[in-house]
């Protein structure tokens, strides 16, 4: 039996391979398969130099030094290596407590959880308003002179709520925290250009931004290296921070993503990205008025994002009837599957019946308004088909 293709709505759970990107990747998995760190002849340094050239865009990206990127399986690993090394290495001193935003990633929240269980920290969550945006009184409130590091992310990932990083950032930093932002989702929904002046560790994904599964990156910023307690040890690879043989190929597939987002009319491309998420949303909304949008306002989420309250009907039942014409899903990837509500909406006040009703959208850059129409279309059927089926039964 054959589907027709699905209409892909999940792109922040992961963006297809941009065209280009896998064009520059295909010749290092063939002629160009080099050992990067085989020093000893030319094939090796070939493909040292392509992933010392791709560490060099992913820096610019960001606004950082190519020296300052340490390439990871992903920003999970990213989140992992910047918190777990950085406390590690600092354990039993005068700084004992991290701060981390309710509404982390899973990754970010298990670490602490390990930080707190296994090395004695104490973690404090700040905590987010309905939008999910972090008040800065109540984050200035838990800071003083026991705070080691922070974690923020940059864009959430179920709600797209857009963190002013500059200013949490700056307030961490005069507390003498070290701040460490998941970027994650942030190169499709805002400039990043300067994001690592802003911070001291960044991590980052390149299935995120249109590059290849499987491959990351961490900033660390440079003086903060030999603070850094590696989590993978081997061949001193990465000037000791990430031992292993870095995958070329990938490396060189998120370079060129990088590159992209640099190249591009990034500002004009998350416009209409915004402008086409807005019509789907009211399409949606005007089907029923008991339905409602999760998080913060259009211009303060990813352009992508549309996180929507079924009032009334259950997002399980609704995703499964979707398929297989519509991807889209009840919150984070990595968290799929599991038998909880989701924490992002708990922590911005929504109620069980809500959580369980709410549906993540997320549309890409080339989402079309075609997709749009027809992904609506299908919402509007499923609801119709549902309330027939609630009718039958009562």
């Amino acid at each position: 039996m054959t589907f027709p293709k699905p209409l892909n709505f999940d792109h922040q759970a992961t963006t297809p391979v941009n065209e280009r990107v896998l064009s520059e990747m295909l010749p290092y998995f063939t002629e160009k398969n080099g050992n990067p760190h085989s020093s000893d002849h030319i094939i090796g340094w070939q493909s040292s130099g392509a992933v010392d050239d791709a560490a060099r865009k992913i820096a610019l990206m960001i606004g950082a030094d190519q020296d300052e990127i340490v390439f990871t399986a992903g920003a999970s690993e990213a989140n992992n290596l910047a918190l777990l090394g950085l406390a590690k290495h600092a354990a039993h001193g005068p700084r004992n407590r991290i701060l981390v935003s309710a509404i982390e990633h899973k990754c970010v929240l298990e670490v602490s959880r390990v930080l707190s269980e296994q090395y004695g920290y104490k973690i404090d969550y700040i905590p987010v308003d309905n939008k999910g945006r972090i008040p800065e009184d109540a984050f200035s409130a838990l800071l003083d002179e026991t705070v080691l590091a922070v974690s923020i992310m940059a864009v959430n990932n179920e709600i797209g709520t857009i963190q002013d990083i500059e200013a949490l950032s700056k307030a961490a930093r005069h507390a003498g925290a070290i701040f460490h932002c998941d970027a994650a989702q942030a190169p499709l929904a805002m400039n990043i250009s300067t994001l690592a002046r802003r911070t001291d560790l960044l991590s980052l994904s390149a299935h995120k931004m249109y590059g290849p599964q499987g491959i990351g990156a961490l900033y660390i910023r440079r003086d903060l290296h030999d603070q850094i307690e590696p989590l993978i040890y081997g061949g001193g690879q990465q000037n000791g921070l990430r031992s292993g043989t870095v995958p070329v190929a990938l490396c060189v597939g998120m370079g060129a993503a990088a590159e992209l987002i640099c190249e591009a009319d990034s500002t004009g491309a998350r416009n209409l990205l915004r402008e086409r998420r807005d019509n789907f949303a009211r399409k949606v909304l005007r089907l029923n008025p008991d339905f409602h949008i999760n998080g913060p306002s259009s211009s303060s989420r990813h352009p992508g994002n549309a996180n929507i309250c079924f009032r009334g009907y259950s997002a399980g039942e609704m995703l499964n009837a979707f398929q297989p014409r519509l991807a889209a899903s009840s919150g984070s990837a990595c968290t799929t599957g599991t038998p909880e509500l989701s924490h992002v909406l708990r922590a911005i006040g929504l109620s069980g019946d809500d959580s369980e009703s709410s549906i993540r959208f997320s549309l890409g850059f080339g989402t079309s308004e075609q997709d749009i129409d027809a992904a609506t279309g299908i919402v509007e059927e499923t609801l119709t088909s549902l309330s027939t089926e609630l009718a039958d039964t009562a």
